[in-house]
């Protein structure tokens, strides 16, 4: 399992009964995982002193139960990136701190190549992995169904003073949008894929990954450039294993690229009980 150890602003302090205690900044948020199926003792004091509480509904979605007053907003870093934090409607604050360990994959990636390259986001959300490989020296085309969540990525850029660097912002369908860019001839030199289970398009299309995964990856083969450096491919669902997703991989891309393949799950160590939280797979090939 690959860690994203590497934070300072982020700490994963325990977690039991279906819940995580975290800190982002010097706030404590307590918040839903479904896979913590274990029950364990809550001697941290922190569980009881929290500032607020994700609750869902059992009519689907849920809300913040606030116990200390929190701002609307606030910013964490990650090294010399920033992102803003905002708790939304439905559990999330706008950073997947266990993706931090692909994000410190391909900013080497890029720097190592020694040479400008272009990638391609796809499913960008707020935008940590395109400030990333912003950071590293590479320009970036950052695409999202989310106007807001695209939004939200410009502000994590101007937060991080990157602003200035080459990038595109683009609110459209991904797979639509891939389509487009083979007629245009535009071609990447990586590509990063974080797409939902399930999901809509910005006109309503419906987007479920274990049937549209393969054809969407087929798809960005055909944008990639003659000397592509690597592909990182994630996932959160937990039907599609990353062998599954290293296979997909290797038949799509190794075959006409070669280099190699590889996958695991990434994971978040528990401050409290030194073990590791699983929180999702990844798949890369890289040249």
């Amino acid at each position: 399992m690959r860690l994203s150890e590497n934070w300072k602003d982020y700490e994963l302090i325990d977690a039991s009964d279906g819940e995580r205690l975290e800190r982002w900044g010097n706030i404590i948020l307590i918040r839903p995982d479904p896979q913590i199926i274990w029950s364990t003792e809550k001697e941290n004091p922190l569980w009881y002193s929290a500032h607020a509480r994700y609750h869902r509904s059992n009519k689907g979605g849920g809300s913040w139960e606030q116990y200390k007053k929190i701002p609307a907003q606030w910013s964490i870093n990650y090294g010399s990136l920033t992102f803003n934090i905002k708790p939304m409607g439905f559990k999330h604050t706008g950073v997947f701190p266990e993706q931090a360990v692909n994000w410190d994959f391909a900013a080497e990636k890029i720097k190592k190549e020694g040479r400008p390259l272009k990638i391609l986001n796809l499913f960008g959300y707020t935008g940590c992995a395109t400030l990333a490989c912003m950071k590293a020296g590479a320009s970036v085309c950052h695409v999202d169904a989310s106007k807001g969540m695209v939004q939200w990525a410009k502000e994590n850029a101007v937060s991080s003073n990157i602003a200035d660097k080459p990038v595109r912002w683009l609110v459209d369908d991904c797979a639509k949008f891939v389509q487009r860019e083979i007629r245009r001839g535009n071609r990447y030199d990586g590509i990063i894929m974080d797409p939902p289970s399930y999901g809509r398009g910005p006109g309503g299309e419906v987007w479920k990954l274990e049937e549209q995964l393969y054809p969407l990856v087929e798809l960005c083969r055909q944008v990639m450039s003659d000397d592509p450096a690597f592909f990182i491919l994630n996932s959160y669902t937990t039907g599609l294993s990353p062998a599954v997703m290293e296979y997909l991989l290797g038949v799509l891309l190794k075959t006409k690229f070669g280099g190699k393949v590889s996958s695991s799950e990434i994971g978040l160590p528990v401050t409290d009980t030194g073990l590791v939280l699983p929180c999702g797979s990844t798949a890369i090939w890289e040249k």
